[in-house]
């Protein structure tokens, strides 16, 4: 007689699941951006983070927008010039010239769809909101 442990019938998504990577290599690419200094070239931080962000869109190609964020926070922090900007779009061709090279020998099944994968961003956005709200209350605890 088998024995029953749940009377649920539940499955995760396939794409759930390539989340965690993705939400590794954000969480790389934050701890990257943090440790920038200040009055520091940021040139090489954004090709390795660029490149990173690029290896992620095959999982969750909106992923790619993330880049918008992180000029932002290197524009606050006074380490964004035009040399960064030209090393992340370098690191972004250099990802795309790849994915496109092996697409077509065939190594690579790349979805060209800006809406694949979207169960991807469940663990990928908890960890930028933890990591986001995690920053604000420390900020808030410094000042007081």
């Amino acid at each position: 007689m088998p024995i029953i442990l749940s009377t649920f019938d539940f499955e995760l998504p396939t794409g759930y699941l390539w989340g965690y990577l993705v939400a590794a290599v954000v969480l790389a690419v934050v701890l990257i951006i943090t440790h920038i200094e200040r009055h520091a070239s940021s040139v090489e931080e954004c090709f390795i983070i660029s490149v990173m962000l690029g290896i992620a869109s095959y999982w969750l190609p909106t992923v790619v927008f993330l880049t918008v964020p992180v000029y932002g926070y290197l524009v606050y922090r006074n380490v964004f010039s035009v040399r960064a900007f030209l090393a992340s779009f370098i690191g972004l061709g250099l990802v795309a010239v790849w994915m496109a090279v092996l697409s077509r020998l065939e190594i690579l099944d790349y979805p060209f769809q800006i809406a694949h994968n979207p169960y991807a961003w469940i663990p990928t956005g908890s960890l930028l909101f933890a990591y986001i709200a995690s920053t604000i209350a420390r900020r808030i605890l410094r000042v007081r």
